[in-house]
């Protein structure tokens, strides 16, 4: 991106904002995961234990200030995620116990927009004291390690068979903003949402 994507302004606020409040909308404390201090005046700021260890390094550090059993985690630049989505995920979480709950769109899976529970913790600080950060690998090795399963659903299903309001087809929903030309092109898209 070359810039601070937590602060880049989309409708008049700054991405954090916009994922925070989506959180909070569900009824959460949220807070902010890694070594950015300057975002402490948006929610706190819980630090990486591994530094430099990518989402995985989040992860562990999240679970780890977690008193909660189960832990939306979502990526700051997701800003066209319906609440009403993630409002379903947490309640698929809740209903079947499963180490991690991570949709697919356009048959990706999108683990940075996920629920882990507690159970994770362990196998995510194992893989980075292994020096392994990769998110879909730790979950796999502990999803074999304690026999809980994997969650992993098509967003597309979900999205026919709801009835709240999607302003954006699900495709839109998971669009990463990772370039300049990918803001930019949130930017135009938000000019003509409703």
């Amino acid at each position: 991106m070359g810039r601070d994507k937590a602060l880049l302004e989309l409708n008049g606020h700054p991405l954090i904002e916009h994922a925070l409040a989506k959180l909070g909308a569900l009824g959460f404390s949220p807070s902010i995961v890694g070594a950015r201090s300057d975002l402490s005046c948006f929610a706190p700021v819980v630090p990486d234990n591994f530094a430099q260890a990518g989402p995985l390094g989040g992860m562990e550090a999240a679970l780890a200030a977690s008193d909660s059993e189960l832990n939306l985690f979502l990526a700051v630049d997701l800003p066209w995620l319906p609440v009403e989505f993630l409002r379903w995920m947490m309640e698929r979480a809740k209903r079947t116990n499963a180490l991690a709950t991570v949709p697919r769109a356009q048959g990706q899976s999108q683990p940075l927009c996920a629920v882990y529970a507690r159970a994770m913790l362990p196998h995510a600080r194992a893989a980075l004291a292994g020096g392994d950060s990769k998110v879909t690998l730790a979950v796999e090795r502990a999803a074999a390690a304690t026999g809980l399963r994997i969650d992993s659903f098509d967003a597309e299903s979900v999205a026919a068979s709801q009835l709240w309001e999607q302003r954006l087809p699900v495709y839109c929903w998971f669009r990463n903003l990772n370039s300049p030309e990918d803001f930019e092109t949130a930017l135009e898209q938000s000019r003509r949402i409703p």
